[in-house]
């Protein structure tokens, strides 16, 4: 149980540190882009994406060491469709993260602790790119005149 407790803190400092420098760098780029101002968003959100999928496999890459070489747990399934190959760390990293949850498969010892720790995990990140997009609509998000609500004198 320490060493899943050390692994899931080491992965969440990992992973918000990769959250934070990609927001980070996306808000550095945005501005300096000579696109359309609504196109940027596109931008925004595709950096956000990858930031997540970078992180999934940071966990999936954990789950497949801690069961394959270092004996802290498996991932059990009901049909049979899990060969223990790294794509099956992804996808049950994925459905973790995402707090999604499709109880196809399962996780025992170690990795237990690891995947509660994911899906709060994921579930901040996935927060905190929501305001960060939210913000970055706020400022590039301009809306024609015709729409805009009329000043009061």
């Amino acid at each position: 149980m320490v060493t899943s407790t050390f692994i899931a803190v080491v992965l969440v400092s990992l992973t918000v540190l990769i959250h934070y420098e990609s927001l980070r760098l996306t808000a550095n780029i945005i501005p300096k882009l000579n696109i359309p101002a609504r196109t940027r968003i596109i931008v925004v959100i595709m950096g956000a994406f990858i930031a997540h999928i970078i992180e999934i496999h940071v966990y999936a890459a954990a789950y497949f060491l801690m069961a394959t070489q270092w004996g802290l747990g498996e991932l059990k399934h009901f049909t049979g469709a899990i060969d223990g190959n790294f794509d099956d760390y992804i996808y049950y990293s994925m459905v973790s993260y995402t707090s999604l949850g499709l109880g196809d498969v399962w996780p025992k010892g170690g990795l237990r602790l690891v995947t509660g720790v994911e899906a709060l995990n994921g579930l901040i990140l996935i927060a905190w790119t929501a305001s960060f997009t939210y913000l970055a609509m706020e400022k590039f998000w301009v809306l024609p005149h015709s729409r805009r609500k009329k000043k009061s004198k």
